[in-house]
């Protein structure tokens, strides 16, 4: 199979209910909030290992700087650097890898901010933390995304990046939204797309709840 096909994630079809709950243990506190094990945790760890599998050939005997976006991103960069470093100590390819943190925000047109999953912001960018990127000219870049939607905050954020001439800029996303325009383009390496729903876990939350459970639901 065309690894180009693989890269773009295993596809979660429209009428999947996910998981029965009974399968699975998780938190207590969120029996009456969930309805179903939408991706489980193991699944979602060997995906991720595949996607280190393709990030180590891609990136060759290049160090990576990683930009892992905030706060639904952390939990995915961490397990997918850390897959990156066991590779490498399996083999004779051991890659450096230094890990940055930013946390975005997009504006709407009326000057009222919002989170960059709102579907009506803009283009216009807000970078909280390391504003100035200059520290990535020359440098093999790595954008790591938890979830991408209509892509217009992620595609602000390459621009930003390309504008200060790293010397390659790949995009990982966990998830992929599959909407009219979806945003697949943009990104490298995918780990699932997925129907346009709402899902919560493995950091993603919502109004800060559910970023502890380690399965998507």
């Amino acid at each position: 199979m065309d690894t180009t096909v693989m890269k773009r994630g295993i596809v979660i079809k429209d009428d999947w209910p996910g998981h029965c709950l009974d399968l699975f243990t998780y938190p207590e506190h969120y029996h009456e909030d969930i309805e179903s094990v939408y991706i489980p945790h193991g699944v979602i760890m060997n995906r991720i290992e595949r996607l280190a599998h393709y990030i180590m050939d891609d990136f060759g005997d290049n160090n990576i700087m990683v930009l892992c976006v905030l706060k639904g991103g952390y939990k995915f960069c961490a397990d997918l650097v850390e897959f990156i470093k066991i590779l490498g100590r399996n083999s004779n390819k051991y890659l450096q890898t230094r890990v940055e943190f930013i946390r975005l925000k997009s504006y709407l047109v009326s000057g009222r901010s919002c989170w960059i999953h709102n579907d009506h912001s803009t283009e216009d960018l807000h970078i909280v933390g390391s504003s100035d990127l200059s520290f990535l000219h020359g440098k093999c870049v790595l954008i790591v995304e938890a979830i991408v939607d209509t892509g217009k905050t992620m595609k602000a954020l390459l621009e930003h990046v390309e504008s200060v001439e790293p010397k390659m800029v790949k995009v990982a996303g966990l998830l992929v939204k599959r909407i009219p325009n979806m945003a697949e383009n943009l990104l490298d390496y995918v780990g699932f797309e997925i129907p346009n729903r709402f899902v919560v876990g493995y950091a993603l939350d919502y109004n800060e709840y559910f970023r502890d459970l380690n399965v998507s639901e």
